[in-house]
């Protein structure tokens, strides 16, 4: 059984930082992200981990970090100077053989998300 278990959401006032963690475990995946949703939006790429690296969404590159190892089924998501429209449910997703995720469409399994609120 695949599963995918995210921890380290919760509360920060705008400016701060938190760090999201996901642990896989059940099949070894070739590439980890993050993907979040807000209320009455669509579910948007945030970053990951894949065969070239690290990637990101190009308007939160400069605030977010990810890092992980696929070959241990974890990443991370750093995320620093913390705004409220960050506010979002944070999934953390996997695939077990595209090289890296774009969208939804190429997530094969998903964690349970984590809630994340920023606060002005």
């Amino acid at each position: 059984q695949v599963r995918l278990v995210e921890s380290g959401g919760g509360s920060v006032q705008a400016g701060g930082s938190l760090k999201l963690s996901c642990a896989g475990s059940g099949r070894t995946f070739t590439s980890m992200g993050w993907f979040r949703q807000a209320p009455g939006k669509g579910r948007e790429l945030v970053g990951g981990i894949g065969w070239s690296g690290s990637y990101y969404a190009d308007s939160l590159k400069d605030r977010f970090t990810i890092s992980g190892d696929t070959a241990n089924n974890t990443v991370y998501l750093q995320m620093d100077n913390m705004k409220p429209e960050d506010s979002a449910e944070y999934y953390c997703a996997a695939s077990v053989y595209r090289p890296r995720l774009y969208t939804e469409g190429d997530v094969e399994h998903w964690g349970q998300g984590t809630q994340v609120i920023v606060s002005s």
